[in-house]
């Protein structure tokens, strides 16, 4: 039997889930609809956030068995998007830099490509993660 990769952290997902009412652990295991439900609803009135501490363990799971690893980390695209996302930094982490130096000058392109972001940030790594790897 292969070892899957761990492309998420539980750690990671745990420290997040103390944010967890506004949804952050659930973007970060790529679940965004319900991420923006618990958003609106502060973990659905804190009874989906609670039911979630033990939810997590079989989410990171699944993100591990559907996103793929590679050279840019899943852990700190997130912690770059969720902490400096405004500025760009997690768009020049994975290689993207025009569009990195957009949100820079334009505060994550007026907030809007930030909300982009947290709902396709992991599927922008996994493709990252497949194309071949460039050398020079």
């Amino acid at each position: 039997m292969t070892q899957r990769p761990d492309t998420h952290s539980k750690l990671f997902g745990y420290l997040l889930w103390l944010f967890g009412f506004l949804g952050s652990h659930r973007f970060y295991y790529g679940k965004p609809v319900t991420g923006t439900l618990w958003f609106f609803t502060f973990g659905l009135f804190l009874i989906g956030w609670i039911v979630d501490l033990f939810l997590i363990p079989s989410m990171d799971r699944e993100a591990d068995l559907r996103f793929r690893d590679g050279d840019i980390s899943y852990n700190v695209s997130w912690l770059l998007l969720t902490f400096l996302g405004v500025f760009g930094v997690h768009r020049m982490y994975m290689g993207k830099w025009i569009t990195g130096v957009i949100y820079l000058l334009t505060g994550g392109l007026f907030l809007i490509g930030i909300l982009y972001d947290f709902w396709t940030l992991n599927d922008q790594i996994s493709i990252r993660n497949s194309e071949p790897r460039r050398f020079g």
